[in-house]
């Protein structure tokens, strides 16, 4: 990587606000942390009024609770920053769709960094069982793009 790739890297890094980004490829390694260092505050709470107690009712399961993900089916991340793209030019079909069977080393979906297109790859046989990510839409360090059920 020449320098103005690096200052490339670190605006796109500084605009999507990325604290910390590591990139690996062969014998060529970076690792960045922008930013400083978090601030610690402590605040302290006055105690919340009593209430009445009231006859309580079932309690029922968390609106948020963020269901379990089933252990036979692995997330594919994203390995970088980027923008993600379902298929190899704009009006060629997608790489997969739901229900694609996928093997070792298939390609999945190009994510776009400094202007290179990086193949993000298979990394288990199986089935593609979601595609988490929208064509053209901007993706983090480590956020899941593919869901493929093993087998």
């Amino acid at each position: 990587m020449d320098l103005k790739q690096i200052e490339s890297l670190l605006t796109l890094l500084s605009q999507h606000d990325v604290s910390d980004f590591h990139y690996k490829d062969g014998d060529v390694q970076l690792r960045f942390r922008l930013g400083r260092d978090p601030v610690v505050q402590t605040v302290v709470a006055a105690p919340a009024p009593v209430a009445p107690v009231v006859a309580a009712a079932p309690a029922a399961a968390p609106a948020a609770a963020r269901p379990a993900v089933d252990p036979a089916l692995l997330t594919v991340e994203s390995p970088m920053v980027g923008t993600f793209y379902r298929s190899p030019s704009p009006g060629a079909p997608a790489f997969v769709e739901v229900g694609t069977s996928v093997r070792v080393g298939q390609p999945l979906c190009i994510v776009e960094a400094m202007k290179l297109m990086n193949e993000i790859e298979a990394e288990a046989a199986g089935t593609i069982a979601e595609i988490l990510v929208e064509n053209g839409q901007a993706v983090q360090f480590g956020q899941a793009l593919f869901r493929i059920r093993k087998g």
